[in-house]
């Protein structure tokens, strides 16, 4: 496995533990962290404050299917089930497009497509 693609699975790992250290410490300074239409975030400062988001409860349960890499970029889809504090559930596919400086994340693009509710 890459450096890159440790980085990424270590940044996974974490964020399933709401480890904000260890999340925080795959990053560069600069980091932006973009949801597109949603947020766009600047900085271990504001991407830190997105870890635990004021409408979840608990610890997310994070699966990665697949990470491909080319150059610096991780493409990384997956699955995430979190809970709503207002007792809904997510469960939502995603693709998450991290870019890559020295083995770190210096930018990383998240779609994400909630399922059905059957």
């Amino acid at each position: 496995m890459s450096q890159n693609k440790k980085t990424i699975q270590k940044y996974m790992d974490a964020f399933q533990e709401i480890n904000h250290e260890q999340i925080l410490s795959c990053l560069t300074e600069d980091v932006i962290w973009e949801m597109p239409g949603v947020y766009l975030h600047y900085g271990k400062n504001e991407f830190d404050k997105e870890i635990e988001n004021e409408n979840f409860t608990g610890k997310p349960k994070i699966t990665v299917f697949r990470m491909t890499e080319e150059n610096n970029v991780v493409i990384t889809e997956g699955n995430v089930i979190a809970s709503f504090k207002n007792g809904d559930i997510l469960n939502a596919d995603f693709c998450d497009v991290f870019e890559m400086e020295n083995g770190l994340i210096k930018k990383l693009v998240s779609y994400l497509m909630p399922k059905n509710k059957t």
